[in-house]
C-alpha cells in the first residue's frame, strides 16, 4: 500500500502546483475550492477511474463528473497531469482564447464528460450515465463529486430518490464537505446535519471519511459494488484550501486569486521542488 499511495501523493502535489500557478496567472478564484478535492481526485484519477487517456471517449470508461464545477482549474490539471492534452494547455486556464474555461467545460476538452457550474446537475446527470453504465455490453462505473453548499440543491435529493428506488449501485457520489460555501459556514446557511443518515434515509450507503486521508479515499472507492445494490454517497471531511496554511478554512480563498508573494509562499508548503 505505501508505495501505491506514494504515485497518489505525488499527483497530488502535481495538480496542487499547477492549479495555484494557473489561478495566479489568470487572476482567477475558486482556488480554495480546488484544493479542498485535491487529493480526491488524485485517488480517483491514478487507482480507481478505468480511463484510456488516448481514447477519451472509450466507450467502457469510467465516467466522473465534477458537479462542482467552479473547481474547474484543477480537474484540468488533473487530466493533464494523465496525459489527456499538453499540460502547456494549462498556461492558458481562463484566459481569451483558451478552451480551459472558468467551469469545467466538455467542449474540446478531452476527458470531461459534460459541462458544470450550474450547481445541482451532476448527479441527475450521472444517474442518467449510471443507467445507461448498468447495461452496457461492457459496464461502467459513475462518480460524481458535489460540493456541500451543492446539496442545498432540490435536484440534488431528486436524483438521490430515483438512484435509491433503482439501485442504481455502479453511482457513488462523492460530497466535498469542506463545510464552507459561497456566502459563509454551511452550517449556518443551510445546515446539512444529520448529513450521513439523510443519505441513508433515501436508501444509500452513506461513509464519512477523512477526505485528505490517501489510504481510507483509495480503500473506500475501490470497493467491489454490486451494480444493482444501493448506491454510495461517500462524505468527505475537508478543508477548503487543504495545503495552503493562509488559506485552510478560510471563506475569501472561494473568491480571491493569490499575489506574487502569496504564491511563493503557497508552493513552497505544497511542496514545489
Amino acid at each position: 500500500m505505501r508505495n501505491a499511495l506514494d504515485d497518489v501523493v505525488t499527483f497530488a502535489r502535481h495538480i496542487r502546483i499547477q492549479t495555484l500557478n494557473m489561478v495566479y496567472r489568470a487572476k482567477a478564484s475558486h482556488i480554495g475550492s480546488c484544493l479542498s478535492i485535491a487529493d480526491l481526485l488524485a485517488v480517483l484519477y491514478v487507482h480507481v477511474l478505468r480511463l484510456n487517456p488516448a481514447e477519451p471517449e472509450w466507450p467502457s470508461r469510467d465516467r466522473f463528473i465534477l458537479s462542482k464545477g467552479h473547481a474547474a482549474a484543477i480537474l484540468y490539471a488533473a487530466l493533464a497531469e494523465r496525459g489527456f492534452f499538453p499540460r502547456e494547455w494549462l498556461e492558458g486556464y481562463c484566459q481569451e482564447g483558451s478552451f480551459l474555461a472558468g467551469h469545467a467545460t466538455h467542449q474540446n476538452v478531452p476527458g470531461i464528460e459534460i459541462s458544470t457550474g450550474s450547481l445541482g446537475h451532476g448527479l441527475p446527470v450521472g444517474l442518467g450515465m449510471a443507467l445507461a453504465g448498468r447495461i452496457a455490453p461492457d459496464p461502467f462505473r459513475v462518480f460524481v463529486l458535489t460540493g456541500d453548499g451543492e446539496c442545498n440543491e432540490g435536484s440534488t435529493w431528486e436524483a438521490a430518490l430515483f438512484a435509491a428506488q433503482h439501485q442504481v449501485g455502479n453511482l457513488t457520489v462523492i460530497i466535498d464537505y469542506n463545510k464552507i460555501q459561497g456566502y459563509g459556514d454551511t452550517r449556518n446557511i443551510l445546515d446539512l446535519e444529520p448529513f450521513a443518515e439523510k443519505w441513508r434515509a433515501f436508501g444509500w450507503e452513506a461513509v464519512e471519511i477523512d477526505g485528505h486521508d490517501f489510504e481510507v479515499i483509495t480503500s473506500i472507492l475501490t470497493q467491489h459494488r454490486d451494480p444493482q445494490g444501493k448506491p454510495l454517497a461517500i462524505i468527505a471531511h475537508t478543508i477548503k484550501g487543504k495545503g495552503v496554511s493562509y488559506m485552510e478554512g478560510q471563506l475569501a480563498w472561494h473568491y480571491k486569486s493569490p499575489n506574487a508573494e502569496q504564491l511563493a509562499q503557497a508552493l513552497a508548503e505544497v511542496g514545489e521542488s
